[in-house]
């Protein structure tokens, strides 16, 4: 049995035709909030037993094309992070963030 455990819980509303209208999380932890709300998400989880990623990438009706773009530079920001915390190359995370100025400037917004 664990010491202790953390409970993250998503809903996602659909319309009609299974498009995402709202996004809705809860953590145990989630101070101040009972409940928060997302117009995207991207989520991976490693397989361990295939050596695969599995995925699931949401966005709602109500994401503008501005908001994704700085939603993926943001997150690749935060994987350059990721990169460097958990493997301890600097080299390559370093590279990473080169990249993420790259796509910034190719997507004209503001770092």
């Amino acid at each position: 049995m664990p010491e202790s455990s953390k409970k993250i819980q998503i809903e996602v509303e659909l319309d009609k035709n299974n498009v995402p209208e709202k996004i809705n999380w809860s953590a145990d932890d989630l101070q101040g909030f009972d409940k928060a709300t997302a117009r995207a998400m991207l989520l991976a989880l490693w397989d361990h037993n295939n050596k695969d990623t599995l995925r699931l990438d949401l966005w709602t009706k109500d994401m503008t094309i501005d908001e994704m773009k700085i939603f993926f530079h943001q997150t690749l920001v935060t994987l350059a992070d990721t990169l460097e915390k958990s493997t301890n190359d600097e080299r390559i995370s370093g590279d990473m963030r080169d990249f993420c100025d790259y796509f910034a400037e190719k997507m004209e917004i503001a770092n």
